[in-house]
């Protein structure tokens, strides 16, 4: 498939317009200006469950972020630069204008609609599912728009969820909440539900707070050590969970839970079915002396906020707003956790050595692939690895200028690999110990001076950021800076962030920690990190190389006397082992310290993968890692 075939159909033309109007009826029953449709869901999920994917259903954008602004005669999808050249080709153009953030000339979300507000007669009213929004996206949004006549009418049915009632047909349900949900060992956590659940009870202590809602899949995953496949390539399952000081409530679908495992914790948890969040959350702040709710505004929905306002604003119960305790405890990982961590990413840079390996004996055969023979070939060696449990993110198997494309995720049958063009392999696996992400680019023939010099550009930029030692109390903003510095000298640069969280496990895109511009998180041990510096031209091809990395702290090297002795520095040390295409690299550009890095990268390389390889593949490794 080329990049025109992802483009739009006569057919989803004339459904965007159907699904269009009908929300534009609905929108006039309410009296609406427009109305507002995130990517998120009800737990502000980044990959939404398909029964939830709303935006994607009205307007054909697949895209993981990008709000879609609905007007009475406009439509707007606001995406990032991960999507600026995904979104013409997915989107209806006659229908819906595209919004490139951070182009010239193309106005941000509030920006559009302070535009409309004060062209309107009267209050602009913006409807909204106050569910698919956090606290503090609402706050923002109402404070920021409120000087032009904005007015945000929350409405608790959502109004696209509605529509695609009305235009599907009756037996076309959507499963929602409906897989399996599985416990994993405390072997392989590190620490027992029971010790977690004491843990996050102390913090709530410390904050005064007696009540906390855990509304995001993962966190409530990671406190009770279960998994599910709810959302695809993310072992999460639907659910909604209340903690006190001496209970904890879980509601989900009861039907998928076997018998067995719901008696193992029937002393520590109370299960009850999913729709019995709202009105349990009520009664319990009723029940309780003096309720004070810790609530995470950027974690939890305005929706749960307004089921439990009422009761603050009558003097009931009390906020505390502060961050939610599981989300630190879940970035941090356990010394097992970090062991069964290194274990699968072992696994998948195994995987992925061994699909580049493929890769060269293809090419040396004359053999002519596709980006989808490319992205079958490493899933297959992903299972073919113990405790492969599936994808951890839709393979990016991307070549020619389809690299350029940043979450291109449709590896086509049709295109082949052609000499001279790149081939970015991003992918990753789940594994039942731990969550993996990683990407090399390749080159298919011999490259040319400009690709070898972007390519040891973004290289230099990897290199820095993970040889980069840090004292404590380092965000990610500031490592993000020290990644792109030397892209910087060349005036090259990436619209993405430096590198992003990853669970256990758990979602491969994990908070509250991450490298780049917005990331004020500190660094601290235990922490997993990846570190992606890219480069992309349209039509030319994009570079990205990642490794995952956990944070470490290291011995000092400053002298015993000095006072500054007494701050702890850190590290990164890679769970990921892949060799680089080196026929890319320009070893001349690189510096005494850099070359250090990459020569001490490939002796692990070769030191951990080597004995389980083939001699043939073991042979070959040797071979791409020499200089």
């Amino acid at each position: 498939m080329t990049l025109t075939d992802l483009a739009i159909s006569e057919t989803h033309s004339q459904s965007t317009q159907a699904k269009l109007a009908a929300l534009r009826s609905r929108m006039a029953a309410h009296q609406l200006d427009a109305y507002l449709i995130p990517s998120a869901d009800e737990h502000l999920n980044e990959y939404v469950p398909e029964a939830k994917q709303h935006r994607t259903w009205i307007s054909g954008f697949t895209g993981s972020a990008g709000d879609f602004l609905v007007g009475q005669d406009q439509s707007w999808l606001f995406v990032d630069f991960r999507y600026h050249e995904q979104v013409d080709l997915q989107v209806d153009l006659t229908l819906i204008q595209p919004v490139k953030l951070g182009l010239d000339g193309h106005k941000t979300l509030t920006e559009r609609l302070e535009e409309l507000g004060q062209t309107a007669r009267g209050a602009f009213r913006l409807g909204l599912d106050p569910f698919t929004l956090s606290v503090t996206q609402f706050r923002e949004l109402r404070d920021q728009l409120q000087p032009s006549g904005v007015v945000l009418v929350p409405l608790l049915d959502n109004l696209v969820a509605q529509v695609r009632q009305q235009l599907s047909q009756p037996e076309a349900a959507i499963p929602y909440g409906e897989s399996p949900v599985f416990s994993v060992p405390d072997a392989l956590t590190g620490e027992s539900c029971q010790q977690k659940l004491e843990r996050v009870r102390e913090a709530m202590q410390k904050k005064r707070a007696n009540l906390l809602p855990v509304t995001k899949l993962d966190q409530i995953a990671w406190l009770l050590n279960w998994r599910g496949w709810d959302i695809s390539y993310n072992p999460v399952f639907i659910a909604y969970a209340i903690l006190t000081l001496e209970e904890a409530y879980l509601f989900t679908n009861l039907e998928r839970i076997d018998p067995t495992l719901q008696a193992s914790v029937s002393q520590q948890l109370k299960l009850l079915p999913y729709e019995h969040y709202a009105e349990t959350l009520q009664h319990l702040v009723t029940q309780l002396q003096a309720p004070a709710i810790l609530l995470d505004l950027g974690m939890t929905t305005m929706g749960t906020y307004q089921l439990l306002e009422p009761l603050v604003l009558a003097g009931s119960a009390k906020f505390i707003e502060a961050k939610n305790p599981i989300e630190g405890m879940k970035a941090r990982k356990n010394a097992i956790e970090i062991a069964q961590m290194q274990q699968a990413n072992l696994r998948a840079s195994r995987a992925k050595t061994r699909t580049l390996k493929w890769l060269s004996d293809q090419f040396t055969q004359g053999i002519t692939l596709t980006e989808l023979d490319v992205a079958k070939q490493i899933e297959g060696f992903y299972a073919e690895e113990s405790g492969f449990q599936g994808l951890s993110f839709n393979t990016i198997a991307a070549t020619g200028a389809n690299s350029s494309i940043v979450h291109y995720g449709t590896p086509s049958a049709l295109g082949s690999l052609q000499t001279g063009q790149f081939l970015l392999l991003d992918s990753g696996a789940q594994y039942l110990s731990g969550t993996t992400d990683d990407t090399r680019t390749a080159i298919v023939g011999d490259p040319t001076s400009e690709q070898i010099d972007r390519y040891t550009a973004v290289l230099k930029a990897h290199i820095n950021c993970a040889m980069q030692r840090f004292p404590k109390g380092a965000t990610g903003v500031q490592l993000d800076g020290i990644a792109r510095a030397s892209m910087w000298h060349s005036e090259l640069d990436y619209g993405h962030g430096t590198g992003h969280g990853v669970g256990a496990f758990l979602n491969v895109h994990e908070g509250p920690n991450g490298i780049s511009r917005r990331s004020q998180q500190a660094l601290e041990p235990g922490m997993i990190t990846s570190i992606e510096p890219g480069f992309y031209r349209s039509g030319w091809g994009g570079i990205r190389l990642e490794n995952l990395y956990v944070v470490k702290e290291l011995t000092t090297k400053n002298d015993p006397a000095s006072e500054t002795n007494a701050t702890p520095w850190y590290g990164f040390e890679s769970l990921t082992y892949i060799p680089f295409d080196k026929r890319l690299i320009d070893l001349a550009e690189l510096d005494v310290r850099q070359r250090q890095w990459l020569e001490t990268y490939y002796a692990q390389v070769i030191e951990k993968l080597s004995p389980t390889l083939s001699l043939d593949e073991a042979s070959w490794l040797r071979e791409v890692c020499s200089f």
